[in-house]
């Protein structure tokens, strides 16, 4: 997958439920992976403070047409 093609997925809590859309990528220098989603709040997640908008990528579950985070079970 190329990273422009994660901007603007939605991207949902381990409830189903949209919190967001990706806005930005934060990489590594070093090794440029990206280590963390920048978002764009839609909702209200109990994983996502309301004042974050930084989601570490530990967190993704999963990555196809929607971004699914982990669930408390699978950190």
């Amino acid at each position: 997958m190329r990273t422009k093609e994660l901007f603007n997925k939605e991207i949902l809590d381990a409830n189903a439920k949209i919190i967001g859309k990706v806005s930005e990528l934060i990489f590594d220098e070093d090794s440029f992976e990206i280590t963390d989603l920048v978002i764009k709040k839609t909702g209200i997640s109990e994983q996502i403070r309301d004042s974050e908008n930084v989601i570490p990528v530990e967190l993704v579950k999963a990555i196809g047409d929607k971004v699914l985070l982990k669930s408390d079970d699978d950190i």
